[in-house]
C-alpha cells in the first residue's frame, strides 16, 4: 500500500472514531433531553395533583365552616323566636279566656233581660253580682310592637371581598425551587451536603435537609437550621443516597418546594476507635469514646481502628463531655499506633492538648489555640506539600522526609504549619489520650 493510501486510511479511521465520539455525545445529550422532559412533565403532573388536592380540601373545609356558622345563626334565630313568642302565647291565652268569660256574661245578661217578671229580679241580681266579680274594667297589657323583637340578619359583604382578595393571593407555582444542592462531598462514613440560594428574591430563614437510600421511598430529616451545609453521617459505603433540601422564607411558616434530588455516596469507611483499650468505653458505632475511671491518673493512647484519615479530608473531633485537664492530654493525628507512650505529644505525631497547646513531633509550638472544653470542635486538615529527595535512587519507600501542610482549627482560630515525616504514608491514624475520666469525644 502506498504512503498516500496509508495516509487516507489513517484519516478515514480518525474520521470514523470522531464520528463515533460525536454520535455518543449526541446520544448522551438526547438522554439528557429525555430526563429534562421527564422532569418537567413529572413535576407538572405532581403540581397539578397537589393543587387539586389542596383546593379540594380547602373547599371542603370552607364549606364545612360556612355550614357550621349558618347552623349557629339559625339556632340563634330559633332561640330568640322561642323566647319572644312564649310570653305572647301566655298573653293570648289570658285574653282568649277573658273573651270567653265576657261572651258567657253577655249571654247571661241577655237571658236575664228576656226572662219573665217573676225571675227577672233574681237573675238580674245574680248577673250584676257576677259582672262585679269579673272586673270588667281590668284589661291585660299587650306589648307594643316596638317592644317586641323584630329579627333580621346582619350580613357583612366585606367578608366576601376579603375572602376574594386572600384567595387571589393564595398559592403560587414556581418553575424552580428557591434553593438547590450545590455540592456533595464524600466523607468517611458520610456525605457533606452543601446547598445555595438560587432565587435572589427569596430570603431564607431556615433550611431543611432530607435523605434516603436509593432503594427506599421514604425520606427522613437530617438537618433543620440556618447553616448552608451539613455532614450526614452513618451512611453505608458504596450505597447511593438521594438528598434534597428546602427552605422556609423569612416570616413564613410553610416550607418551600424541595430541590431537585441529587445522588451521592461515599467510598470511605467511617472513622472508628480501636475497641478493647483499657480506660476507654466506645459507643455501638465506635465513633464515640469516653474516658472511664478504670485507670485514673494513667493510661495510654486510644488510636483509630485503622489508618482511615487521608490527606485532603477534614478530620473533626467533637467534645461532648469534659473532665479534669492534664498537660499530657492530646487529640491528633499520627503516622503509627505505638503503644509505648501515654500521649500523642511524641515523634511522628501532631496534636493539640486540652489547654490549647499544639505539638509537632513532640515539640510545643509558640502558637496556641483556645482551651478545649464541652462543645469544642477541633479540625485537622492536611495536604501534601512536596517530597524531598529521599534516597540516592529517589525511591520514596527507601525512607527520607515527607512534608505535609497541616491546619488545626479550634473555636474561631487556627494554626498552620509544615509537618515532616521520615517516610511517605498513604493514610494516617488518629488518636486521643486523657489522663482523667469524664472526657467524651466524637470523631468524624
Amino acid at each position: 500500500m502506498s504512503i498516500e493510501a496509508e495516509a487516507l486510511l489513517q484519516e478515514a479511521k480518525e474520521s470514523i472514531e470522531a464520528a463515533q465520539n460525536y454520535r455518543s455525545e449526541l446520544q448522551q445529550r438526547l438522554h439528557g433531553l429525555s430526563q429534562a422532559r421527564k422532569q418537567v412533565r413529572g413535576s407538572a403532573s405532581q403540581t397539578r395533583e397537589a393543587l387539586q388536592r389542596h383546593f379540594q380540601e380547602l373547599q371542603t373545609a370552607v364549606s364545612r365552616l360556612l355550614t357550621e356558622r349558618l347552623n349557629t345563626l339559625l339556632q340563634e334565630v330559633d332561640n330568640i323566636e322561642l323566647d319572644s313568642v312564649s310570653p305572647l302565647d301566655d298573653c293570648q291565652k289570658l285574653i282568649e279566656h277573658g273573651v270567653s268569660t265576657a261572651d258567657e256574661l253577655l249571654r247571661e245578661g241577655e237571658a236575664a233581660i228576656r226572662c219573665g217578671i217573676n225571675e227577672k229580679e233574681d237573675k238580674l241580681g245574680s248577673f250584676t253580682k257576677k259582672a262585679l266579680q269579673i272586673q270588667l274594667d281590668s284589661l291585660p297589657e299587650v306589648p307594643v310592637l316596638v317592644d317586641v323583637p323584630c329579627l333580621s340578619a346582619q350580613l357583612d359583604d366585606s367578608l366576601l371581598h376579603m375572602f376574594r382578595a386572600h384567595v387571589a393571593r393564595h398559592g403560587s407555582v414556581a418553575s424552580h425551587p428557591p434553593v438547590q444542592i450545590e455540592e456533595l462531598v464524600e466523607r468517611p462514613g458520610g456525605v457533606l451536603v452543601r446547598w445555595c440560594k438560587v432565587d435572589d428574591d427569596f430570603t431564607p430563614q431556615d433550611y431543611r435537609l432530607q435523605y434516603r437510600r436509593g432503594n427506599s421511598s421514604q425520606y427522613e430529616d437530617a438537618y433543620i437550621g440556618k447553616d448552608p451545609e451539613f455532614l450526614v453521617l452513618h451512611l453505608d459505603p458504596h450505597i447511593d443516597y438521594l438528598f434534597r433540601v428546602c427552605a422556609r422564607g423569612e416570616g413564613r411558616t410553610e416550607w418551600s418546594p424541595w430541590s431537585i434530588p441529587q445522588t451521592g455516596y461515599t467510598t470511605l469507611a467511617p472513622h472508628e476507635w480501636l475497641p478493647g483499650v483499657d480506660g476507654y468505653i466506645l459507643s455501638s458505632r465506635k465513633n464515640i469514646a469516653m474516658r472511664n475511671d478504670s485507670s485514673p491518673g494513667s493510661g495510654g493512647v486510644l488510636y483509630s481502628n485503622s489508618p482511615t484519615y487521608f490527606c485532603g479530608q477534614t478530620l473533626t473531633f467533637k467534645i461532648t463531655a469534659a473532665g479534669q485537664t492534664d498537660k499530657r492530654d492530646s487529640l491528633g493525628v499520627c503516622a503509627d499506633s505505638r503503644t509505648d507512650t501515654d500521649s500523642l505529644q511524641r515523634d511522628q505525631a501532631v496534636c493539640i492538648s486540652t489547654n490549647g497547646a499544639v505539638f509537632v513531633n513532640g515539640k510545643e509550638m509558640t502558637n496556641q489555640l483556645p482551651a478545649i472544653t464541652v462543645g469544642s470542635s477541633v479540625t485537622f486538615d492536611m495536604e501534601v506539600v512536596n517530597l524531598f529527595p529521599v534516597s540516592n535512587n529517589n525511591n520514596p519507600s527507601d525512607g527520607g522526609n515527607f512534608k505535609l501542610r497541616v491546619t488545626i482549627g479550634s473555636g474561631n482560630r487556627e494554626v498552620v504549619f509544615d509537618w515532616l515525616l521520615d517516610q511517605v504514608v498513604d493514610s494516617l491514624f488518629f488518636g486521643c489520650s486523657f489522663t482523667h475520666p469524664g472526657w467524651k469525644v466524637l470523631v468524624f
